[in-house]
C-alpha cells in the first residue's frame, strides 16, 4: 500500500510538470481570440492551389528549377555602373530583388498553418486533405518538388550566387512541419505523402547540419544563429531525430543564451542595427520558438538559467515593456518598418503559457493577429500560434 501510495504521488508529481512545460492555461482564452480568424484564414487556404520553386525562376540564379532562389535585401545595383557587383546599404530592402520563391515559401507556411490550425480546431478531414495536396507539390511531387537545400539563398549580383545567411529563409517551413505533427494522425493524412515529407526533411537537415553554408549559419553570432537552432529543432522534431533535438537544446544553453544576451536581457547584436527595435523583437521570438519546440519535464528550456543569471525570462523582461509602451524604446527608430511593430509576437504568448503571466497575454490580445506588411510576414514565421501549443 506504501509503495503504491509513492507511486501515485510520483505520477502526479509528472504529470503536474509535464502541465507546467507542455500545456496552455489559456488555452480556450486563445482559442477565443483567433477562433473567427482562423476558420476564415482556412477558407481562404482550401481554395489555394499549390505553387511551388518551380512556378517562377530568376535569370540571376545559378541553379535549376527545382533549386530556391532569393537575393540579399541590403543589396543594391551600383549607380556608378549597372554591370557592377551591388553595393549594400544596411537596413535598406531593395524592393527589386527576386522574392518569388521566398513568396511561395511562406505562402505554403499559411496554407499549411491554416489549415492545421482549423483541423485542431474541428477536427474536419477536409482540411488535412488539402494541406496534403501542397505538401506533395513541395516535398514529393519530381515535377514541382524543391530540392531539399538552399544552395543559391541570398545571392548578391556579381559577389556570391548563395551565401550561408540565405539559410534563415526556411524558417518559413516551421509552421509546415509543426501544421502537419498536429495533423499526422488523423485518419485522412496521406501516409506517403507524410512519409515523403519526413524523407525530404531528413536530406534538408542532412545539408543544413553538414555543408557549409549551414555550418557558417549555426556559427553566427546574431539572430542567424539563433534562427539555426530553431529551424533545425523543428525539423528535428518532425523527423524524430532525438540527437539533433538534444544538439539544438545544448546549443541554446551553452551559446546562444550566454553569447547572444547581456546582463539585462537585451541583445547587443541586434540593437546595435539600424532596425535595434524590430530585430530584437526577431531574435526574442525566436528564443522563445526554441524553448517553446524543446522544453520537457527533463529538459526545461524556460526555467534554465547561465552561472550568471540570463535567462528567457530576463529577455522578455528587458523587452516587453517597450512591446507594451513603443514610446518608451531607448534607441532611435528602425529606419524601416518602425511603424509596423510590434504586432501579435509569439514570445509573449509562449512567455505567458510558461510563467503564467496575464499581463503579456491581455498586450498578446490586443496587438495585430494578422499583419499585411510583407517585412512583418517574412520576420513572423510563428503566425498560427494555435499548432504550437496544447
Amino acid at each position: 500500500m506504501k509503495l503504491l501510495f509513492i507511486f501515485i504521488v510520483a505520477f502526479v508529481s509528472a504529470c503536474s510538470a509535464q502541465q507546467k512545460v507542455g500545456n496552455s492555461p489559456y488555452k480556450k482564452e486563445v482559442e477565443d481570440v483567433l477562433r473567427n480568424q482562423v476558420l476564415n484564414k482556412a477558407e481562404w487556404a482550401l481554395q489555394q492551389q499549390p505553387i511551388t520553386v518551380t512556378a517562377q525562376s530568376s535569370p540571376r540564379s545559378a541553379g535549376g528549377k527545382h533549386d530556391f532562389y532569393s537575393e540579399g535585401d541590403y543589396w543594391w545595383p551600383n549607380p556608378v555602373s549597372v554591370d557592377s557587383p551591388y553595393i549594400q546599404k544596411d537596413g535598406m530592402t531593395n524592393p527589386d530583388n527576386f522574392v518569388a520563391h521566398r513568396h511561395a515559401m511562406i505562402r505554403l507556411s499559411e496554407v499549411v498553418g491554416a489549415l492545421a490550425s482549423a483541423y485542431k480546431l474541428t477536427g474536419d478531414a477536409k482540411y488535412v486533405q488539402h494541406a496534403t495536396l501542397h505538401c506533395k507539390a513541395w516535398f514529393a511531387d519530381t515535377a514541382t518538388m524543391m530540392h531539399p537545400h538552399l544552395l543559391y539563398a541570398q545571392a548578391i549580383k556579381g559577389r556570391f550566387t548563395g551565401r550561408g545567411i540565405g539559410v534563415i529563409d526556411a524558417i518559413q517551413l516551421m509552421e509546415v512541419t509543426q501544421g502537419l505533427t498536429v495533423m499526422q494522425n488523423a485518419a485522412s493524412m496521406d501516409k506517403a505523402v507524410l512519409a515523403a515529407s519526413k524523407k525530404w526533411f531528413d536530406q534538408f537537415l542532412q545539408w543544413l547540419t553538414t555543408h557549409k553554408y549551414g555550418r557558417d549559419e549555426m556559427n553566427a553570432a546574431n539572430n542567424h544563429g539563433t534562427c539555426w537552432v530553431m529551424q533545425v529543432a523543428a525539423f528535428a522534431k518532425f523527423t524524430g531525430n532525438d540527437t539533433l533535438m538534444k544538439f539544438c537544446s545544448d546549443r541554446y544553453k551553452n551559446v546562444l543564451l550566454p553569447n547572444q544576451m547581456a546582463s539585462d536581457g537585451s541583445f547587443p547584436q541586434e540593437m546595435r542595427r539600424t532596425k535595434p527595435y524590430g530585430y530584437s523583437i526577431f531574435n526574442l521570438d525566436a528564443m522563445t520558438t526554441i524553448c517553446q519546440l524543446l522544453s520537457s519535464e527533463k529538459d526545461n528550456l524556460w526555467d534554465y538559467q547561465t552561472a550568471d543569471g540570463k535567462s528567457i525570462k530576463k529577455g522578455i523582461d528587458y523587452l516587453y515593456p517597450f512591446i507594451a509602451d513603443k514610446t518608451k524604446w531607448p534607441l532611435k527608430p528602425d529606419v524601416m518598418y518602425w511603424n509596423d511593430w510590434p504586432v501579435a509576437q509569439p514570445f509573449l504568448l509562449f512567455g505567458a503559457n510558461a510563467y503564467k503571466n496575464k499581463d503579456w497575454l491581455e498586450t498578446w490580445k490586443k496587438l495585430e493577429h494578422s499583419p499585411k506588411v510583407e517585412e512583418v510576414i517574412r520576420n513572423l514565421p510563428v503566425r498560427n500560434p494555435l499548432i504550437w501549443i496544447n
